[in-house]
């Protein structure tokens, strides 16, 4: 049952951006490996641009379908899911890497793929 509906998941969007950029920094990432570093910070500045283009009702321009957005969070979670496994990450990234990659494959697959015009106080 898809019951996240794009609203939320709008909002689950730019959380998730701002952690994947500010958790590198908390946790100490760059003294620990500097790919895994930097590849959630990319990955969290990537969901915020497209984000900001989706064709829901918390980005500025409706620029990508949101189908479409799904596809490339779907990317981003076989990603962090494989890093561990392709950059030899040990420890807490590979821990940190595999738990967001299992979230965001769960969000993508909890989310309905229709856009919802009606607002949230409806």
């Amino acid at each position: 049952m898809r019951f996240i509906g794009n609203q939320a998941h709008g909002v689950i969007d730019y959380a998730v951006a701002l952690a994947l950029i500010a958790l590198p920094f908390v946790l100490d990432f760059q003294n620990i490996n500097l790919t895994g570093h930097w590849l959630s910070v990319g990955a969290g500045a990537g969901l915020f641009i497209y984000s900001l283009l989706t064709g829901y009702s918390l980005s500025l321009q409706k620029l990508i379908p949101y189908g479409l957005h799904l596809v490339f969070d779907f990317v981003a979670g076989i990603v962090f899911l494989a890093a561990p496994f392709v950059f030899d990450f040990t420890g807490l990234m590979q821990t940190y890497f595999l738990a967001v990659g299992a979230a965001i494959v769960l969000v993508v697959l909890l989310s309905d793929p229709k856009v919802s015009t009606q607002s949230a106080a409806a």
